[in-house]
């Protein structure tokens, strides 16, 4: 299973935020987590408006993980930020011409859901605890702890 680039960002984006007190601002964010601006942009914008970031306009403004995000279960920040994608396009152009009678699309559905499964045990604030916690902190501008 792959994960899009935004899920992808977007974990990122909440691992560095469960590790800081302070505002993180979108250019911090992009340079820290060396990914373009506009895409980042917009994945911040998905987080906060999913509740999972909080915002801060204006000058000194950026963004804070929000209270209930850390607890989060990955699994299903993950599904939620996928979508309701599957892992094959049975229907895609051209269709396939299996999707009558082909097992694989059940089978894969459910690999999928056993991915999420292992997922959803994992909080954001697991992925972001010792060590990989003293590798976040070194990102960006932050030298307190």
């Amino acid at each position: 299973m792959r994960l899009n680039r935004s899920t992808d960002i977007g974990l990122r984006i909440l691992m560095l935020a469960a590790t800081r007190d302070d505002l993180l601002t979108i250019d911090e964010l992009a340079d820290s987590l060396a990914v373009p601006r506009s895409h980042l942009a917009k994945v911040v914008q998905r987080l906060q408006h999913r509740g999972l970031l909080d915002t801060v306009r204006g000058r000194g403004g950026g963004v804070r993980l929000a209270a209930a995000a850390a607890d989060a279960p990955v699994g299903r920040l993950v599904r939620d930020l996928e979508g309701e994608t599957e892992v094959v396009d049975c229907q895609g152009e051209p269709a396939c011409p299996l999707s009558g009678g082909c097992r694989l699309r059940g089978a894969l559905r459910v690999a999928q859901e056993a991915f999420y499964a292992s997922l959803d045990p994992l909080t954001i604030g697991d992925l972001a605890a010792p060590p990989v916690r003293q590798t976040l902190l070194t990102l960006g501008r932050y030298r307190g702890d």
